[in-house]
């Protein structure tokens, strides 16, 4: 009964409000990633538009030089309910993570699950050979492949250094 008085949201009766349902920090990562998007929006380097709801899935980019690929968590997740969308030096990535049916006649104590429709855009460099990008979706990652085009790949080289 004590820990009822100190903590009295997680014993209310009924539904949970999605809001008492979030963790408090994930607001504030929520924001510092809002902020770290601005900052290098800034630098012209790829921002991440979040822009429908409050699922945000976990994004990786990484670039060699042959490809870009990018993975995405997407967990409870099957690929019908996402879709990838490779525009004019942009790709987006949009789905919806549907709300399991819970019985209604019982009390959450603690809901940290999140669900909803979610829209991430990702601007691209204009070397990306659009013909030959690939989608692939494995328990709950998403790994998308764009390969660079032949002209970007022969640009970089190599430059060797060396002592004195």
């Amino acid at each position: 009964m004590f820990g009822r008085s100190l903590l009295p949201s997680l014993w209310r009766q009924g539904d949970v409000s999605r809001r008492d349902r979030e963790h408090p920090f994930a607001t504030i990562q929520r924001e510092m990633n809002r902020l770290f998007d601005e900052f290098f929006r800034g630098f012209e380097l790829a921002p991440f538009e979040e822009s429908i709801g409050r699922f945000s899935p976990a994004i990786d980019i990484k670039e060699d030089d042959k490809e870009y690929l990018i993975k995405v968590e997407l967990p409870g997740m099957d690929e019908k309910d996402v879709e990838v969308i490779l525009g004019d030096n942009t790709l987006t990535i949009k789905g919806e993570k549907k709300e399991e049916k819970e019985d209604k006649d019982k009390n959450y104590y603690y809901m940290e699950r999140t669900f909803g429709a979610f829209q991430r855009t990702i601007p691209l460099p204009a070397d990306i050979d659009s013909q030959k990008a690939e989608a692939r979706f494995k328990k709950g990652l998403l790994t998308i492949s764009l390969p660079k085009t032949e002209e970007a790949r022969a640009k970089g080289k190599k430059i060797a250094i060396k002592a004195e």
